[in-house]
């Protein structure tokens, strides 16, 4: 089966046609600044990609330049579009409807828009981007796959704030998470290489990128995850500050004389590496301007490390102790220096990086000693391949009730 996995944001459209039987990236692309008179496409797999200067009006433009690709062209996928079987569709925002990935139809279109106020950019997009498929492949079976699914076991313990109970009746207000899909598969395939049921096993999972998150997932099922309402709360990440004193928002706020948009923009948007550095949100040139002596890019790196140590310090408390810790996205999978830096101390704790294991690169491998009490597996995400392996499972099968990732 052939899904077409959909990742729609306000101005652009990405996209990756998979065959899930055999795993293969057939295609893949992104259109971006849909709507402005700069939009342009990527589309093709490394060496064979192309870029083009494309109008795009809207996202059901965006769709048609995408399908058009697919079908023809010196990069064609597929002969035509019967050759797609069904979409996939990443949306951030289930709420409390959704535990699971679920068949599209007007009710869930209705809940998805419902919730657009706890994630207006991204859930607005992907109805943009359902609407958009609905228009260019009227029938084609689609699937929502919520980045808040996979934390609806999460008790309430966790999940709740404590601000007075009315709020969370009138607005639900709660913890939701995001990076689900990513945490899911991780934690899967980790058990997977450790050739252990992932139903015996504590497992911290960190997704550690430009976007961060931390969750413990103890025995197969999320526990805690470090992101809350929004993306917002957690670890300090390439432009969000993360968790902070809330006193400092009214603060900031009076003395700056901002908005509530402009404080939230400024701690979305400005804050983290970013604001810290004033160099950039990608920790690649952090490191190097730390490297060459600047000392708040010193300090940035730094925070980013202890940042994500004391979260793996709190659900190893949580938790009742832990099996493995994982690593992916872009730092996690990628920067040696960092992960050394976050596990050094840790050592009393039984948690124990290879110096020389550390310094490989690219595939799913172990960095811990052999002596560790707990292992460290480093694991590339593939948030597509679960959004298509879930709407394999649900439109040919009729159910997400299956195996593990082998």
């Amino acid at each position: 089966m052939n899904v077409l996995v959909i990742n729609a944001g306000s101005s652009s459209l990405k996209y990756q046609l998979v065959n899930v039987e055999t795993q293969e990236v057939l295609a893949k692309g992104i259109c971006e600044r849909v709507g402005s008179a700069e939009a342009f496409h990527k589309h093709g797999i490394d060496d064979n990609e192309l870029v083009i200067d494309e109008p795009m009006e809207d996202h059901n433009a965006a769709m048609a330049v995408v399908l058009e690709a697919l079908t023809s062209g010196p990069n064609k996928a597929i002969d035509s579009l019967d050759d797609i079987d069904a979409i996939g569709h990443r949306v951030v925002q289930g709420g409390k409807y959704f535990d699971r990935s679920v068949v599209i139809d007007d009710d869930v279109i209705a809940k998805i828009d419902e919730l657009a106020e706890l994630a207006p950019l991204h859930n607005k997009a992907a109805l943009m981007g359902i609407e958009a498929c609905r228009t260019q492949m009227p029938g084609k079976p689609m699937v929502a796959v919520f980045d808040t699914s996979f934390f609806q076991s999460i008790p309430p313990k966790a999940y709740m704030y404590p601000l007075p109970y009315e709020l969370y009746e009138k607005y639900a207000i709660r913890k939701y998470g995001a990076h689900g899909t990513s945490h899911r598969y991780i934690s899967e395939r980790a058990a997977a290489f450790m050739d252990e049921p992932i139903e015996d096993l504590k497992l911290i999972t960190c997704h550690l990128g430009n976007g961060c998150s931390i969750s413990a997932i103890d025995h197969g099922v999320a526990v805690d995850t470090s992101m809350g309402l929004t993306p917002l709360d957690g670890l300090m990440m390439g432009t969000r500050c993360g968790a902070i004193d809330p006193a400092i928002v009214p603060f900031i706020m009076e003395k700056e004389g901002l908005s509530t948009q402009e404080v939230n923009d400024l701690m979305n948007r400005k804050s983290g590496l970013l604001g810290i550095s004033g160099i950039s949100n990608d920790l690649r040139s952090v490191k190097e301007a730390s490297e060459a002596g600047d000392e708040r890019a010193q300090l940035a790196y730094e925070m980013y490390s202890n940042s994500a140590k004391k979260y793996i310090g709190q659900y190893i408390a949580v938790m009742g102790g832990v099996d493995a810790i994982v690593l992916t996205a872009g730092v996690g999978e990628n920067c040696e220096k960092m992960r050394r830096m976050i596990f050094a101390g840790l050592q009393p704790l039984g948690i124990k990086i290879d110096p020389e294991k550390n310094k490989l690169r690219g595939h799913e491998r172990e960095i811990s000693t052999d002596d560790s009490a707990v292992r460290i597996v480093v694991i590339p995400t593939n948030e597509e391949y679960m959004i298509a392996r879930d709407t394999y499972q649900l439109v040919k099968e009729g159910s997400l009730e299956v195996s593990e990732l082998a």
